[in-house]
């Protein structure tokens, strides 16, 4: 399917799915929306603290980057797993303008090594930050116990359903620790019902800019 390189209601850059009209981060700012549903709502949880953290679809590599920009603030040490199966290409990646749009050119070499960095590695970025990169499907993740905190990022539910399914949300609540965490931008009552079924205890919150709700669910065990 053809895919575009476009820009966000506020000035970030997405990636744009013809075929599918779904873009890898919202129309509405891509990284308004990371900040909100994934720093205000899940990171924030875990100032001062050592933190793990599974990212479902790493894709442009936008959540992780903001996360690294953000752990320094927040007085974190992260360990981060971003899992994709099907990498962007070298040309989408020289078009996404987040350290621009960050404020972040002293990190530009960072944002460039999270891409360039070998898969199935575990690469050391700073002395607060390690990433890990598996290129895996998300039906093939098999942790236990191993994460404080998921960043549910798939592409969307109208689109890839199977994404959204009891089963895959089996797999994240095995993945977290007790009282481990997942935050989504998604709302829908089908996702909110598979997400209870596995054990999950879901609250509804504001959503990001053109989104009225969003999910975050914990492992309560």
């Amino acid at each position: 399917m053809k895919r575009e390189v476009i820009k966000t209601l506020d000035g970030s850059t997405t990636i744009q799915i013809e075929g599918w009209d779904e873009c890898y981060h919202s129309k509405h700012g891509a990284i308004q929306e990371a900040k909100h549903v994934f720093i205000k709502n899940g990171l924030s949880l875990y100032e001062n603290r050592t933190v793990s953290i599974l990212e479902i679809g790493f894709g442009t590599g936008l959540n992780a980057f903001i996360t690294f920009l953000d752990a320094k603030k927040l007085n974190q040490t992260i360990e981060y797993v971003g899992v994709e199966a099907y990498p962007i290409s070298a040309e989408e990646l020289i078009s996404m303008n987040y350290v621009e749009e960050l404020n972040a050119s002293a990190e530009n070499e960072v944002f460039n090594k999270m891409h360039e960095c070998s898969w199935e590695e575990k690469v050391r970025l700073s002395d607060h930050f390690s990433l890990t990169k598996r290129k895996q499907l998300f039906s093939d993740i098999d942790d236990i116990d191993k994460f404080d905190l998921i960043y549910f990022d798939a592409f969307g539910y109208k689109v890839q359903p199977e994404l959204w399914s009891t089963a895959i949300f089996k797999k994240m609540y095995d993945s977290l620790k007790s009282e481990g965490v997942l935050v989504t931008y998604a709302a829908r009552g089908v996702v909110k019902r598979s997400m209870i079924e596995v054990g999950f205890t879901v609250e509804k919150l504001e959503g990001p800019p053109g989104k009225r709700e969003m999910f975050r669910a914990r492992k309560s065990q």
